[in-house]
């Protein structure tokens, strides 16, 4: 006798092969899913890692700029002490200098002639006053050019002052008037040509 098997094995092979067509894409599902979890976790680490640098950079940035700013306001505190130094050193070598130009102007001064007001600014000396004649202001103005402390001098205007005047025929008549000269310092301009 032969046997007949009458159940639906192709049926149940079919249902075998899809039940472990299942299981194998639930299979690369989950090793997919493993991977693209561990590829991202990988990724992350890195951006974290980064992320740390770009945090610990920004750190030492603000610490640098605080030191940048600190050395500024320093060079600033410098350059503010340098140039009071500088003033203080100027002021300490020019004093003989004022000193020197009163002596020179005294020598330089004849007889009949009287300073009313002098100005300085830098070398340049601005001289107001009065004179007899104008004879005297000329040798004034010779003894100047002779002299090694004082020089170039420029008579800017003279004219006769009439309230001085008396009216008397007797007296001469005294003349006002504004003279310009420089200061030398000759141990300076002897170092410069040499």
């Amino acid at each position: 006798m032969s046997r007949i098997n009458l159940l639906p094995w192709r049926e149940a092979r079919r249902k075998e092969q899809l039940n472990q067509f299942a299981v194998s894409v639930v299979v690369v599902a989950l090793m997919a899913g493993g991977v693209w979890f561990a590829v991202h976790y990988y990724h992350q680490q890195l951006i974290d890692r980064q992320n740390d640098r770009i945090a610990y950079i920004d750190q030492q940035i603000e610490v640098v700029d605080k030191k940048i700013k600190e050395i500024k306001a320093l060079e600033r505190e410098k350059s503010r002490l340098l140039s009071r130094m500088r003033a203080i050193e100027q002021l300490q070598g020019n004093r003989p200098l004022i000193v020197r130009l009163f002596d020179e102007v005294i020598t330089a001064l004849p007889e009949g002639m009287t300073v009313t007001s002098i100005q300085q600014k830098g070398n340049s000396v601005k001289m107001q006053g009065l004179a007899q004649s104008n004879a005297r202001v000329s040798s004034f103005m010779r003894n100047i050019d002779s002299s090694e402390w004082i020089a170039n001098p420029n008579l800017q205007f003279i004219k006769e002052d009439k309230r001085n005047a008396k009216g008397d025929s007797s007296e001469a008549p005294i003349n006002a008037f504004t003279l310009s000269f420089t200061q030398v310092i000759p141990n300076l301009e002897e170092d410069e040509e040499s």
